[in-house]
């Protein structure tokens, strides 16, 4: 385009910056940005990107400072060093443009992927951790559940510990459904009397994948980047939800739920139990084609764009109805303002 300065030129940065924000499918924003270098400038020195990603994802808006000043999240291959203004500008474009395409749009409820280990198990396997991402109550005939082994002293607590579905993920809320022995007398509830859940990534490259009772805390494999509060959790058969006082970006996909406080005793034995039905974590996973490396044990990371795992290259996905309109709408513009132009011309 041999007019494509004159658009912003003659509409000014605000309006232009309102009329790029109608765009809402970040591919397209790249396109606007390869336009020209005035373009692709305008784009950056403005943070487009940045506005579109927490558009699209407004769970990210509470960490934009720890992504900005901590730098959190990377991009392969840049370098990290003191960067004037104009390279942070560059650099925050990288990252946010990449997220803006990285996360799913939907939000799904079965973002864990795997049960790793849980601090206790009372009957292994019948009564495993992996019970609980089972979606049903029953497997075969007997109930599904997991049990922790039993206590004297109601104050013990448990964990138990998921891989999520990618190594970064934004989590919004956590549902966990206490285990209702329906066939004990009264049918026993047992529940935990509060619950809290930790996010982090591994310590160590390795760890032993068994769901079989061990003393050793995940604390020292693991390094937890979040911590919520402690949630109250009720004595009812029903999945309990447990919504996170924000959106949590998780770097490294782990997640540890803290059962915290024993309330129901056995009958047979006397001892106190925790058992848990289902756990669910609510929230948006990374799409296929992206992934992160992980830096260093603070949590920063490189976010990756794989595209041999997608179906389709950015040159090959179809304009979208917005850009289509948004192209006919400066084309216009500037045949008016080459007119114009022209009109001046012969009046001098």
């Amino acid at each position: 385009m041999d007019y494509c300065g004159d658009f912003i030129e003659l509409l000014g940065p605000d309006i232009s910056t309102k009329i790029l924000m109608n765009l809402v499918n970040p591919s397209d924003l790249i396109r606007v940005s390869l336009v020209s270098s005035s373009w692709h400038q305008f784009v950056i020195e403005n943070g487009l990107g940045k506005q579109l990603c927490l558009k699209l994802f407004p769970e990210i808006s509470g960490i934009v400072h720890t992504i900005e000043m901590n730098n959190l999240i990377d991009t392969v291959g840049h370098k990290q060093n003191d960067c004037d203004e104009l390279e942070c500008l560059r650099k925050n474009h990288r990252i946010y443009t990449l997220l803006a395409r990285a996360f799913n749009p939907f939000v799904r409820k079965d973002c864990i992927s795997e049960a790793v280990i849980a601090s206790s198990t009372d009957n292994y396997p019948e009564e495993s951790i992996h019970n609980t991402l089972e979606p049903f109550d029953r497997i075969d005939t007997r109930a599904s559940y997991w049990s922790s082994e039993g206590q004297n002293n109601p104050a013990v607590p448990e964990t138990l510990l998921y891989k999520l579905m990618t190594k970064m993920c934004i989590v919004t809320e956590i549902h966990v459904q206490p285990f209702q022995a329906y066939f004990q007398y009264g049918f026993p509830i047992y529940s935990s009397k509060d619950v809290r859940f930790r996010m982090g990534h591994k310590l160590q490259s390795e760890m032993t994948d068994s769901s079989t009772s061990s003393n050793k805390s995940a604390d020292d494999e693991f390094i937890w980047t979040y911590t919520s509060p402690e949630f109250p959790m009720v004595q009812e058969n029903c999945l309990q939800k447990f919504k996170l006082p924000e959106p949590v970006l998780c770097i490294g996909g782990y997640m540890q739920v803290e059962l915290l406080g024993r309330v129901q005793r056995q009958e047979m034995d006397g001892l106190y139990y925790i058992c848990i039905s289902h756990v669910q974590a609510v929230g948006r996973p990374l799409l296929p084609r992206f992934d992160i490396e992980m830096l260093d044990s603070s949590g920063r990371c490189a976010l990756k764009y794989l595209p041999e795992t997608g179906k389709r290259t950015l040159s090959s996905q179809p304009l979208t109805r917005e850009t289509v309109h948004l192209l006919v709408f400066v084309r216009s513009l500037q045949d008016y303002y080459r007119e114009a132009q022209e009109v001046g011309n012969k009046c001098y």
